[in-house]
């Protein structure tokens, strides 16, 4: 349990970082993990945070960095996050700055010259600056006895250290000798939201923390609903049309995996949704920078509701009323669909999550592969072993589209965090009918496992009840004699064919690759002569997920014997498999609460007396933070959030002190948004009450 990694930083957080986070952040506790985080960094322990999205990482070092003297410096991939959280600082009355490549030698020149005279408390950086002389320069002097000082060094996205993970980034190798080139070594603290153990442990060496405290809170995101559905290419762009126009009021992004599908997609959106004059916006590496910048900028400001992207749209995007995330096609790992579908829901409130899929996304994403000539700063075996892991990690991902198994499980299961509403569900929740491609680890032990599963709802008995396999009933069906068929073919024969000339030859078809290779004239040729071509491949993939069978990487994957394939044949007479069938048709895309459905659940629950609808008063808030928030050319969410919006409705404040006392007000917010939100709410009651 991830829970076992945490150290305790051995200290209460001081009450002067709960006065900073209600002073420039509004609110009145922490949330958990982030105490330990901010009491170890203020006492001077290196830390490794993994917390999910939405989690509030940036609390973790942003309050430090207001408390502690000199600059804190946090390293970050992320241009658009930097901008972001900068423009958010400042509307919480901090002083920070960034130093990218967005900005002019000129304008670079003027931030360095202005953080060496301390006008800044938190400067993001990207890690390619790092090894820039004359930034190296400054941070060595702003180091050094008579400079600023930089007491701590935040490093965000930390798995791009480890070439385990999925965004490995050769600039990232540089933060340890960095740090190590100061004069005084400052505190080091790395926060990832997605890292398996093996992660973990590469970020703490690679960038060299030092006895560091770690805080992991979990990754499960309970708000968050997930689904997988397996449909042909042009029932996935029906599908998207209907849930995107039923949606159209909501926030929402759709991921495809090449720009050709997302000009085409968002195209066939834009016909969909014109006649109800809801805006779509797409974005990939094709388009110029302003054309990216002009839809990145809508779709932040809530005037592009929908955004159809490749994965080069989202990273950093701190926008947290996002009510979707929809992809079109399978992404290349469990940690890029998590990061990506992650970008829902970051509020809190209910979003949704759904992948389609199909067999030929996995082709594509084999190819892509396969093409890729890997990075140049690495050497040959480097790039070799960079994408034998690419490989690896698209194998577990084919084994989440292919699992029955409750989704949220798999995924927490691959982070190395067992669900704590599947604690105790035992051996039927190891059914090999829900072990998928590259999942072997969590397969169960011993012969026969494949074939524990109770039947049924079994899913949904012991699953998270949020997720598509949870809400659909699931039937077994007993494969036992084509899986050993299966296994006796390949048995002595190891290696040489793909799982489709495999699945020919056991149905008996004619064939010229058949009859070349001479397969018409083995015992094995038609011996599952009554089963389709699509049952003997999904028998072969479960028995792949389950250990029984392996698959090689590459653009051609051919089948191999596992270990636990020799022991099932020399054990035959013990051996039973069974896969799981939907037994009913597969529960409706839940629909995210949107904030106006909150607000009356919550209202519900509050028995104070108040003034109108709250509903109504909803909306009138939400146009004036429009406006407040075009005023001063920033997105809405930075002059407050849609909870905060519900916290208003809720309490009416009338007064200053009574306006600071909603969570998510601070008092610079206060000061500068304050009178027009109290006039907008004596004005509806007044209203009312006539």
């Amino acid at each position: 349990m991830a829970g076992a990694l945490e150290q305790q930083a051995g200290c209460a957080v001081p009450q002067a970082a709960f006065d900073v986070l209600k002073r420039y952040f509004g609110y009145d506790s922490f949330r958990p993990g982030q105490d330990r985080m901010v009491s170890a960094i203020l006492a001077g322990r290196d830390a490794l945070g993994v917390m999910p999205t939405g989690a509030g990482k940036s609390i973790c070092y942003q309050v430090p960095a207001l408390m502690l003297p000199g600059l804190t410096l946090v390293i970050s991939p992320l241009v658009s996050l930097m901008a972001d959280q900068v423009r958010a600082l400042k509307a919480a009355g901090a002083r920070p700055a960034y130093l990218n490549s967005t900005l002019t030698p000129g304008q670079q020149n003027t931030v360095l010259k202005r953080a060496s005279e301390g006008w800044y408390q938190i400067m993001y950086v990207a890690p390619e600056r790092l090894s820039d002389p004359r930034f190296l320069a400054f941070a060595q002097a702003a180091a050094a006895p008579g400079g600023v000082g930089i007491p701590l060094v935040a490093v965000d996205e930390a798995h791009c250290v480890s070439q385990w993970g999925q965004d490995f980034r050769p600039s990232y190798l540089e933060i340890a000798s960095f740090v190590g080139a100061l004069p005084q070594r400052p505190v080091l603290a790395a926060f990832t939201a997605t890292a398996t153990s093996r992660v973990r442990a590469d970020i703490a060496r690679m960038l060299r923390l030092d006895a560091p405290v770690t805080v992991t809170t979990g990754f499960d995101r309970p708000n968050l609903y997930f689904e997988v559905r397996e449909l042909g290419d042009k029932a996935k762009v029906a599908w998207v049309c209907n849930y995107v126009r039923e949606h159209a009021q909501e926030s929402g992004i759709v991921y495809c995996a090449t720009r050709k599908k997302v000009d085409e997609l968002a195209q066939d959106l834009w016909h969909e949704l014109a006649p109800f004059g809801v805006r779509v916006g797409h974005y990939h590496a094709g388009l110029t920078a302003d054309e990216r910048r002009a839809n990145q900028d809508g779709f932040i400001a809530d005037q592009i509701p929908v955004m159809v992207a490749t994965n080069a749209f989202g990273m950093g995007i701190d926008k947290p009323n996002v009510r979707y995330v929809i992809h079109l096609n399978a992404p290349e790992s469990i940690e890029a669909y998590y990061q990506e579908a992650g970008r829902a829901g970051r509020d809190g409130d209910p979003a949704s999550c759904v992948l389609l899929w199909n067999g030929s996304d996995f082709n594509l994403r084999r190819r892509l592969i396969d093409r890729d000539p890997g990075d140049s700063e690495l050497d040959v075996e480097q790039r070799e072993q960079a994408k034998r892991n690419r490989f690896r990690l698209l194998s577990q991902m084919e084994g989440y589209c292919r699992t029955t198994d409750c989704l949220r499980a798999y995924i927490l299961r691959y982070f190395g965090e067992q669900d704590r509403r599947d604690r105790g569900a035992g051996a039927t929740q190891q059914s090999g009918a829900r072990m998928a491609a590259g999942s072997a680890a969590t397969a169960a032990s011993g012969m026969g496992a494949a074939g524990v599963q109770n039947g049924a709802g079994a899913a949904a008995s012991h699953g998270c009840g949020n997720c598509s396999n949870c809400l659909t009933s699931f039937a077994t069906d007993d494969v036992t004699a084509a899986a050993l068929a299966v296994l006796r073919f390949v048995a002595p024969r190891p290696g040489r064919f793909g799982k489709a000339l495999i699945a020919d030859t056991l149905r008996g078809a004619n064939t010229e690759r058949i009859r070349s290779l001479h397969l018409d004239a083995e015992e094995a040729y038609g011996a599952l002569a009554t089963l389709s071509s699509a049952r003997i491949k999904d028998v072969i993939d479960q028995l792949t997920g389950c250990g029984y069978l392996t698959v090689s990487p590459g653009q051609y994957p051919v089948i191999g014997m596992g270990d636990r394939g020799y022991e099932a044949l020399e054990h035959s007479e013990r051996f039973t498999f069974t896969i799981k069938r939907r037994a009913s048709k597969q529960a409706p895309s839940t629909r995210a609460q949107r904030a106006v459905d909150l607000l009356r659940d919550e209202a519900a629950l509050d028995s104070r007396p108040r003034i109108g609808d709250d509903a109504e008063l909803f909306e009138q808030l939400r146009a004036l933070r429009r406006e407040l928030a075009a005023e001063r050319g920033v997105p809405p969410y930075i002059v407050c959030s849609d909870r905060t919006l519900r916290g208003l409705c809720r309490q009416r404040p009338a007064t200053h002190d009574e306006l600071l006392a909603v969570s998510g007000i601070g008092e610079r917010k206060a000061q500068e948004f304050g009178e027009a939100f109290l006039k907008a709410i004596a004005s509806f009651e007044d209203e009312h009450r006539r």
